[in-house]
């Protein structure tokens, strides 16, 4: 017999599995209801923000970790420019402005863990 932990869309489950007696098949023996699951990674506070935050959010198209951010608060940026650039199964992921604008902050460090759809910065 064995006990696991197991994640399943964010719900914590902890598992029994045993060997079934008679065909020896296993047997997983789970709670009804899934424990509370540990908060899952977002950006941290603002890196450097000056004056109040943008319109247009700039958010993670995928879960990942901050490996480089591109663009400083006040930088003119161009549609498509690259603002950061997530690390997500060793590839780098651009993550870029859907708009012509200015940046008004950048809401992640290097090396923080993000979730798809956390917000990295803003825009004007």
């Amino acid at each position: 017999m064995k006990n696991y932990t197991i994640t399943v869309n964010g719900n914590v489950y902890d598992v029994v599995v045993e060997e079934g007696a008679s065909t020896g098949a296993p047997v997983v023996k789970a709670p009804a209801a899934p424990k509370a699951a540990p908060k899952a990674p977002v950006a941290a506070a603002p890196a450097a923000a000056s004056g109040a935050a943008g319109g247009v959010k700039i958010e993670a198209g995928a879960a990942g970790k901050v490996f480089k951010i591109e663009a400083k608060v006040g930088q003119a940026v161009k549609r498509g420019d690259a603002v950061v650039i997530l690390e997500a199964m060793k590839m780098e992921i651009p993550v870029v402005a859907p708009q012509d604008g200015t940046i008004a902050s950048i809401n992640a460090n290097v090396g923080d863990p993000v979730e798809a759809g956390a917000l990295l910065a803003t825009m004007n």
